[in-house]
């Protein structure tokens, strides 16, 4: 896919566009329209922990099945914010070119960086229920997430599902970075973007309320979904 689309034409991008993550799933929802009568049955694949109230309001609005699909950033302790690589399911592994590709694998991978994450991948698989590979393969997947900035957990989770042959991968998400969409349309068969935003440096600034969920908020929000 070369192309993706956008659904603000209407309205000067400036943060805050939305309330909380909730709400943005309701917008993202409309947008999504079409998923209510799909030609094979939808999957809604929330990335723990930001996307997941993103995903429960569009599930709740669209009446698709949600599943969570856990991914996790690598980062140095010393600047976590600041991402060098990212892993995901099936011994997936992404890494930013920035300043070297290998030089970054190498050193998360001697210094346990990449250990401590992989591990900490495997304890929200388990605990958020994420799906086995079976239940996803040869289904239509919208991966959702509540926005993106450097693109590179998303990347290894697109990667990581493509590698489970779905019939259809799309990413839905309600904000993120111009340049970082053009090259993610290429991982999925449809982009669907509310607000698509020039040099992105925080998804928290579109979000009148950011906070961060705990596992027991997220565990609530899937056990309320799951039992309609």
């Amino acid at each position: 896919m070369n192309s993706w689309s956008s659904f603000r034409p209407e309205r000067r991008l400036e943060p805050p566009l939305w309330a909380n993550r909730h709400q943005a799933g309701l917008e993202l929802a409309r947008a999504c329209g079409r998923l209510r009568n799909p030609v094979l049955p939808v999957t809604l694949v929330a990335l723990p922990r930001g996307g997941v109230p993103v995903a429960a309001a569009m599930a709740s609005e669209l009446g698709c099945s949600l599943a969570t699909w856990s991914v996790r950033k690598v980062a140095d302790p010393a600047i976590p914010e600041v991402a060098i690589g990212a892993v995901a399911p099936g011994g997936v592994a992404v890494w930013r070119n920035g300043g070297g590709a290998r030089s970054h694998e190498s050193a998360a991978r001697r210094r346990g960086w990449l250990a401590e994450q992989e591990a900490e991948l495997e304890r929200r698989q388990r605990l958020f229920g994420d799906p086995p590979p079976e239940q996803l393969c040869g289904r239509h997947l919208v991966v959702v997430d509540d926005g993106i900035a450097t693109g590179m957990t998303v990347e290894a989770a697109l990667r990581s599902l493509r590698r489970l042959e779905p019939a259809r991968l799309e990413l839905a998400v309600p904000v993120v970075d111009r340049r970082v969409a053009d090259w993610l349309s290429a991982l999925v068969d449809r982009l669907t973007v509310l607000a698509p935003v020039d040099d992105l440096t925080s998804v928290g600034l579109w979000y009148s309320q950011f906070e961060q969920l705990s596992d027991a908020q997220v565990l609530e929000l899937l056990a309320r979904i799951r039992t309609k």
